[in-house]
């Protein structure tokens, strides 16, 4: 059952504000992004869940901008990093940034939150906001089977996945989405991205192994789908 803006805010407003603990293990996956990110570009990232890919942008020099829907969230950003008016309270369908303005938009673990009524302004309004060649990267799941993580709430009986999530991706149905708007699909592949900097054989097999498995597709890790799109470039 789809979930009203108010309802993921409730979700979101738990997770980033009184459960930052849960995004603990995005912690590979947001390194994996940030050390892809050029210093001295201009990146806007939406949706930021605990801030620690800001933390990261900052320490590598990139001139870094917010953009989620949490007050508390974006207060933290600002008074922990300092990011003053570049760090802001909103919604991807309607982004408070002029156009042209980014090198790179990050969308990690964010579109599969997106009802139909909302995904298409949002990758309208992610193109408006982008330079020409301008890049729109980041992650979804990998053909996640929604129904596994329903749950139901026991006051009002509502059902709901349990992290919002709306839809679900593989390959080709994100590339074709993304070409109704615009976008030209550079990578867009499966994998997994397990921790490689715990110490030990163990720990460092099953790093591999995990990798391996998700660069298959294969569920039992819970893959996630890496996409790098971009903008046309501007005409001579």
């Amino acid at each position: 059952m789809a979930l009203e803006q108010h309802e993921q805010d409730r979700i979101w407003h738990y997770h980033q504000v009184d459960n930052r603990s849960s995004f603990d293990l995005s912690y590979p996956r947001l390194r994996f992004l940030a050390e892809r990110s050029a210093p001295q570009s201009r990146i806007l990232n939406i949706g930021v869940g605990s801030g620690y890919l800001e933390e990261l942008l900052v320490r590598r020099g990139v001139e870094v901008y917010s953009l989620d829907p949490s007050a508390e969230s974006i207060g933290r950003l600002q008074d922990t990093l300092g990011m003053g008016s570049r760090a802001r309270q909103g919604y991807s369908q309607d982004i408070p940034f002029e156009a042209g303005y980014f090198d790179t938009v990050i969308m990690t673990e964010v579109l599969e939150h997106l009802s139909t009524a909302i995904i298409h302004p949002t990758l309208d309004e992610v193109r408006r906001v982008l330079k020409p060649g301008g890049e729109l990267t980041g992650t979804v799941p990998y053909r996640e089977d929604l129904k596994a993580n329903e749950v139901m709430c026991p006051h009002c009986l509502k059902t709901f996945h349990r992290w919002g999530h709306e839809r679900r991706f593989d390959a080709e149905s994100l590339t074709a989405l993304f070409g109704e708007h615009g976008f030209l699909m550079e990578r867009a592949y499966p994998r997994a991205f397990p921790d490689f900097r715990r110490p030990g054989v163990g720990p460092l097999a099953k790093a591999v192994f995990r990798y391996l498995l998700g660069r298959m597709g294969e569920p039992l890790v819970a893959p996630n789908l890496y996409f790098r799109a971009r903008t046309p470039a501007a005409s001579r």
